[in-house]
């Protein structure tokens, strides 16, 4: 198991670092204000996105090795095209934004959709390998044709040369991500009744396992919008630089939840918890912690040399959220095993617990701090619900945190086996 979350958080600390490129990119040619009409953009797609997973989304991954993928496909594709425009109109009614932005908005999130949908398939096949390579090259297209346009300055330099080349980096991956779900064996016949008591479970799985996606996107992008209702785009901006920066680190806690998450909905429900997710487990706190201290430490004039001048209270932001994002670590790897296991409400009442926080945060700390309010709301929010899980963690296997603190033994076998690749 480590092997495999070894490839997977290689795979996806390349993503970061591409990722970190975009947001590099955007922050540096656009501004902060540029900067914030991209990530508003984005956190629109992201909440359209959301709805999609009421029928699809991680079920995908817990059904793939037990329905026909195609069965699985047909409504998920349908229900995801509903979701765009719908959720386009939505946009359109509460922030009355530019036809053009909406005509991007619909299409850009429609292709994101379709490629969700794909590589949640493969992934549930254990095509792990193919799923690690379209996520890479979706994300290298967008850092590499920003680079390009950028580079050629004039006109190119704009919010709308990030449009452009979202549809690329999606677009060709979603077109490469059907050639492998092509070679799967599973008969491409329809057989109605099947169809139809699949798209059923997919939809009774969905809605259970989704419900705390939602909720946790708010927990994560709520802030957003409240910072710019009460101030202006520059100040998501410079938000959404610091918020970025931490959750690069999300992505040693996401590989291996992501890994013990495939193994549990491959595994009989009553199995326990093995050891060796509890190992890694361990591990990913430990390297998320130490990652935060790093990049707290950095001081603010590395940012505005990075970044831009504007971007120097980025850093404040950084450190209260700081102490959020190791909780989060301890929440993504306890939320993966109820998820594997089905136990959705308990997740969903864990991020009930943390948006309703985010919602005090906001409303009562973004008007008097502003992007510090904003921070310090996240990181009082993921507290609150990773205790909650903690909680019923506790109750179900009889491990509290400790069990997520490491040892010498485990450091001492980690390192055997990354000697021996």
């Amino acid at each position: 198991m480590l092997r495999r979350v070894v490839q997977n958080f290689t795979t996806r600390l390349a993503t970061a670092l591409l990722s970190f490129g975009v947001v590099w990119l955007t922050a540096r040619y656009l501004g902060a204000a540029g900067r914030g009409a991209v990530s508003l953009f984005v956190t629109d797609c992201a909440a359209i996105l959301l709805f999609i997973g009421l029928l699809g989304g991680s079920s995908l991954i817990y059904l793939a090795p037990r329905r026909n993928l195609w069965h699985l496909l047909l409504p998920a594709y349908g229900w995801a095209t509903l979701v765009c425009v719908l959720g386009t109109g939505m946009v359109a009614l509460l922030r009355q934004p530019e036809p053009s932005y909406l005509l991007h908005l619909g299409i850009l999130s429609l292709l994101q959709a379709f490629f969700s949908i794909n590589t949640a398939l493969l992934l549930g096949r254990r095509r792990e390998a193919i799923y690690n390579l379209l996520t890479l090259a979706q994300v290298a297209l967008l850092a590499g044709t920003l680079l390009l346009a950028f580079k050629l300055g004039g006109r190119w330099v704009s919010v709308e040369t990030y449009y452009y080349a979202a549809y690329l980096a999606f677009g060709l991956p979603l077109l490469l991500s059907l050639m492998p779900l092509l070679r799967l064996p599973d008969p491409r016949r329809r057989h109605g009744r099947r169809l139809r008591a699949t798209t059923r479970e997919l939809a009774r799985h969905s809605r259970g396992a989704h419900f705390s996606n939602v909720l946790a996107f708010a927990n994560y992008r709520l802030g957003y919008y409240f910072v710019a209702y009460f101030a202006d785009a520059r100040a998501v901006g410079v938000l959404s630089v610091g918020v970025a920066l931490m959750e690069a680190i999300w992505l040693i806690p996401r590989s291996a939840a992501l890994v013990q998450y495939v193994d549990l909905v491959n595994t009989p429900g009553g199995s326990p918890l093995p050891e060796s997710a509890l190992r890694v487990g361990r591990l990913a706190v430990l390297g998320t912690a130490a990652a935060v201290l790093v990049l707290v430490a950095v001081p603010p004039a590395v940012l505005t040399a990075v970044f831009g001048r504007e971007f120097g209270p980025a850093q404040t932001v950084m450190q209260l959220l700081a102490p959020g994002s190791v909780m989060m670590a301890v929440q993504m790897l306890i939320s993966s095993y109820f998820a594997g296991r089905a136990q959705y409400r308990i997740n969903n009442a864990a991020a009930v617990a943390g948006l309703a926080l985010t919602l005090a945060g906001g409303l009562l700390l973004i008007p008097r701090l502003g992007i510090e309010g904003a921070a310090l709301a996240s990181t009082l929010s993921y507290t609150a619900s990773t205790a909650f899980l903690l909680w019923h963690f506790r109750r179900t296997t009889g491990l509290g945190i400790t069990s997520f603190l490491p040892g010498r033994t485990d450091i001492t076998r980690a390192w055997q086996l990354l000697r021996s690749r």
